[in-house]
């Protein structure tokens, strides 16, 4: 195989203007919500120095997330996406803009800081669903999965740069200077979302309400292959996350040294670059569901093999693997969901699939520290991993469709 067939596959970029400079506008955006990810982080622990509090971070992310996702994806059906998106993202700046504010000028107490987190999520969860139909709208079918590889690469290239930029400029400007600069990220995406065309829902628009929710959830119940894909990122996140476990691994295993503990999350990060930049083969291979499920079950095993070993390189080398079928399984995903779901109805799975993939994460930490408290940390490890191998191979098995790629009107 060549190098140029094994590197990802930049086709879109070449081909679509539009997908270019929507891509662009993205991965400059990207970039400063990991940015002010870092600097909320550490302006909370300034003013509380308080593990809570900046738990409650997180809290104020995703709460949000999951109460207005769904009904933000049944508004998606309903409307112009492109208009949508473009009101989401003037949303997200001002919130930034008013982050910057009290940066600069102090006073606002840290639940007035999380009440603006939170509302710059509201409108994170309304534009996500809506960016959602951009990719299988814009790019011819068999460009949609290099598309949407494009796209996670950027966005694990940005997860690695821009907590180091955070860091820095907090450092060198201040936390009002950074939140100043993620809010003038969102003029970029504003940008790169502009020229696009009027993308309204594509056949008969959602009801409105609750009963819009309830067709997509109708759907998702009903298609075995979206479903399966959902379900096995699940049994991923929630079975096998091992943010939460790091430190205590690291005190184990590992001495506590504090230079481990700081490349644990950058191995799983360039794991993830590395095994995108390299995707060209697989989204050229047209079996998503195939490579998802063989991914999410690598994951599963890298990371029960890493609760077993106590050699540190072994153990980084084994995060870059789980990182690298992690990365591949969430395009695949992507893909799925995108390629196999009704336009009509992409708003709503895309807002629910983006509750799976923030929700998951999150619950997954819960329960690695939980299981980690009754047992050891490796315990824990070793455990969520095998159950997440268990877990996939019962989808796989048991989803056919999913497994051997049946076309969508098969189903």
């Amino acid at each position: 195989m060549s190098l140029t067939r094994a590197l990802i596959d930049v086709g879109p970029l070449r081909g679509s203007p539009v997908f270019r400079r929507l891509w662009i506008g993205r991965t400059v955006s990207v970039l400063g919500g990991f940015m002010t990810m870092v600097t909320v982080l550490y302006q909370v622990w300034d003013m509380t120095h308080s593990a809570v509090w900046s738990g409650a971070v997180g809290l104020a992310q995703v709460i949000p997330m999951v109460v207005v996702g769904l009904l933000a994806g049944s508004w998606v059906d309903r409307g112009d996406r492109r208009r949508i998106y473009l009101i989401a993202t003037v949303g997200q700046a001002v919130c930034a803009l008013l982050l910057a504010a009290q940066g600069f000028t102090g006073g606002v107490p840290v639940a007035g800081v999380l009440v603006l987190v939170a509302a710059s999520s509201c409108f994170g969860a309304i534009g996500g669903p809506a960016a959602g139909v951009f990719v299988p709208r814009l790019l011819p079918k068999e460009q949609v999965a290099a598309g949407l590889a494009l796209n996670q690469v950027s966005g694990q290239a940005m997860m690695l740069l821009g907590p180091a930029l955070g860091g820095l400029f907090l450092g060198w400007f201040g936390v009002g200077a950074c939140y100043l600069l993620d809010a003038l990220t969102f003029a970029c995406a504003f940008y790169g979302a502009f020229g696009l065309p009027s993308l309204p829902p594509e056949g008969e628009p959602s009801r409105a309400g609750v009963r819009g929710v309830l067709d997509g959830v109708r759907f998702l119940t009903g298609h075995r292959v979206v479903r399966g894909a959902l379900i096995t990122d699940l049994a991923a996140t929630v079975l096998a996350m091992p943010v939460s476990l790091f430190p205590l691994v690291n005190a184990e295993r590992f001495g506590g040294d504090p230079r481990t503990l700081g490349l644990f999350m950058s191995a799983v990060a360039v794991g993830g670059v590395t095994a995108t930049a390299l995707s060209g083969p697989v989204t050229r291979l047209g079996r998503p569901g195939l490579v998802m499920l063989c991914g999410a079950g690598t994951w599963g095993v890298a990371l029960a093999l890493f609760g077993l070993v106590s050699d540190p390189w072994t153990g980084l080398a084994l995060l870059a693997v789980a990182g690298g079928a992690d990365a591949l399984s969430v395009v695949s995903r992507v893909t799925i969901v995108q390629t196999r779901t009704p336009d009509a109805l992409l708003g709503r799975v895309t807002a629910a699939e983006q509750i799976v993939g923030q929700g998951g994460p999150h619950l997954g930490n819960l329960r690695g520290g939980l299981v980690a408290g009754w047992t050891s940390g490796a315990t824990a490890l070793v455990l969520g991993g095998l159950l997440c191998v268990l877990a996939v191979t019962y989808v796989g098995t048991t989803t056919p469709e999913l497994r051997d790629g049946t076309p969508a009107e098969d189903q």
